[in-house]
């Protein structure tokens, strides 16, 4: 007779290992902490400067890397609060450190996680349009500041050298604040990190897909995809004839605009009064930070 055969212990539910809330806190701190070295770093090649011989040339790299970080910041706590304020579960801000030998600001930017489903219209609207808002702020005071701090050359600089681009805002700023033409300035490093935050503000109000501008878009009008391919069309035409990176960027918007965007709990509930003045405001904030041709190769 044979025995019967063993009995197998019936599998249990799985265990999924879950980060504990002092791991993710440990990953936000270390991941910001080295954005903060790599901003740095970037900060003092900007300067013609390389911390990498000398440790000490460091601190020449701060002014840059504490205004680009407060920009970043500012930027995401704005989605984060306006997450919270709608009861949604969001994470902190994730900063991504980039090498600044490869690329030249040190940092990738930053994101945070969304957990929850937008529960209508109104909400997605406040959440995408609070971190170009806030970081915008932050970014125009840099710029001012930064400016302040900056030096008129008597002409413009006929070395090889990056010339960044103006947007009408930048532009405007430097004659208010200096009266000069914009060719002639040599930025400081906090005018610097101001412009670059109004340049990123400008990406993230593109009106397509996730993007906050996409957000904002689809808060406003929902499904509609005339605004962003003229958008595309546009980028393609500019990165034709001036900078290439806008080839790229209409690349990436196709790809997004292939995507389109999530639906909200409730599309039904369209925006009130003031946030469509917001909306129309928000996206004059796009418009007064878009640079056409960022940067510039002088022979």
């Amino acid at each position: 007779m044979s025995a019967p055969p063993p009995a197998l212990p019936r599998p249990g539910p799985a265990i999924v290992a879950r980060p504990t809330t002092r791991t993710r806190l440990v990953l936000h701190v270390v991941l910001f902490a080295t954005t903060a070295l790599t901003t740095t770093v970037a900060g003092a090649f900007w300067e013609g400067l390389d911390p990498l011989a000398d440790p000490r040339l460091l601190l020449r790299g701060v002014p840059f890397s504490a205004t680009l970080l407060a920009i970043l910041f500012v930027h995401e706590a704005g989605h984060y609060l306006m997450c919270r304020r709608h009861g949604m579960q969001a994470s902190l801000p994730y900063f991504l450190p980039a090498p600044p030998q490869i690329f030249p600001l040190g940092t990738f930017g930053a994101f945070i996680r969304i957990r929850s489903r937008f529960p209508h219209r109104r909400a997605l609207f406040d959440i995408g349009a609070a971190g170009p808002w806030a970081g915008f702020v932050i970014a125009l005071a840099a710029t001012v500041v930064g400016l302040q701090r900056s030096t008129v050359l008597p002409t413009p600089p006929a070395t090889h050298m990056i010339e960044l681009g103006d947007s009408f805002l930048t532009a405007l700023l430097t004659r208010v604040v200096l009266h000069a033409d914009p060719a002639t300035v040599m930025l400081h490093p906090i005018a610097f990190a101001g412009w670059f935050g109004l340049f990123v503000t400008s990406i993230n109000l593109l009106p397509v897909g996730q993007l906050d501008g996409g957000h904002v878009l689809y808060a406003a009008a929902g499904r509609t995809r005339l605004v962003p391919a003229l958008l595309i069309a546009f980028l393609v035409w500019l990165g034709l004839r001036g900078w290439v990176g806008w080839l790229v960027w209409a690349a990436i918007m196709t790809t997004l605009l292939a995507l389109g965007h999530p639906p909200t709990d409730n599309d039904l509930r369209p925006l009130d009064p003031g946030r469509r003045l917001a909306m129309w405001a928000t996206f004059a904030v796009f418009v007064l930070t878009f640079v056409a041709e960022p940067f510039r190769i002088l022979p």
